[in-house]
């Protein structure tokens, strides 16, 4: 994790730092901050090619606007290093953005302790670590912080017995934060619905039946959640500790 050397010093644009910002939904919500106007820190695990590609192509639109920053989240103890080594590209952090996630059945007859490390270790246990590293900074710009959360975090998914405990837990996290970190920062959660099938194994029919369960009858896009993330940290200075579904109305129980 070490920052490039040059800075855009004449600029006085807001910096995000956006985990798991090389691929989906992460890179959508990078694109759309970068659209803003807001310089973004495009943090990656694995996707290295995906996050520098999206990089190279929004210092084309603006140059010295965007950088890669790689980190295994799940390692705790490089958290605060990744914090500083995000703030130090241009001196400041004024937004975070938890997005990065892993999300896979765990039924109980085959749960493991090794699935419950994985997956509470990046929805929860990284944000709350990567928060508190970060906690200092966004205070001093007055900043904002956006948790991905799930609307399985209310309303259990078959068979993702870990997984949404450990959005639920980053669901009362935010809460919890928003009190904590009051009033200089801001915290806030996006809980997305249907909006990607192809990571998640979901069968055909099951996802006719979804659908029509949802009101608005169709599926949600990556740019829906960027959208509703957007809003949070541009739109609404006066809202913290919410939880916004972006799910076409289905976690009214329809």
């Amino acid at each position: 994790m070490h920052p490039h050397a040059s800075r855009t010093d004449s600029s006085d644009c807001p910096v995000a730092l956006i985990t798991g910002a090389g691929r989906r939904i992460g890179a959508a919500i990078a694109r759309t901050l970068h659209a803003s106007g807001t310089r973004v820190v495009l943090h990656y695990h694995r996707s290295e090619t995906e996050a520098r590609e999206l990089a190279d192509t929004l210092n084309r639109i603006r140059p010295e606007t965007a950088r890669t920053l790689r980190g295994n989240l799940l390692e705790t103890a490089h958290l605060t290093d990744m914090a500083a080594s995000a703030r130090s590209f241009w001196g400041r952090l004024d937004i975070l953005v938890n997005n990065a996630s892993s999300f896979y059945p765990t039924p109980l007859a085959s749960l493991s302790e090794e699935a419950w490390e994985d997956l509470m270790g990046t929805n929860l246990k990284a944000p709350l670590f990567l928060i508190r590293a970060s906690a200092e900074a966004l205070r001093e710009r007055r900043g904002s912080i956006v948790n991905l959360v799930d609307i399985h975090a209310r309303k259990p998914l078959r068979d993702h017995l870990i997984y949404g405990a450990a959005k639920a837990g980053l669901e009362m996290l935010t809460r919890a934060l928003a009190r904590e970190l009051a009033p200089e920062v801001r915290v806030n959660a996006v809980a997305p619905g249907t909006i990607l099938w192809q990571a998640s194994g979901i069968p055909e029919s099951l996802q006719q039946k979804i659908l029509a369960r949802t009101p608005l009858r169709r599926m949600g896009s990556v740019d829906d959640v960027a959208k509703a993330v957007l809003f949070l940290v541009r739109d609404a200075p006066y809202v913290t500790g919410a939880v916004i579904p972006v799910d076409g109305g289905r976690s009214i129980g329809v």
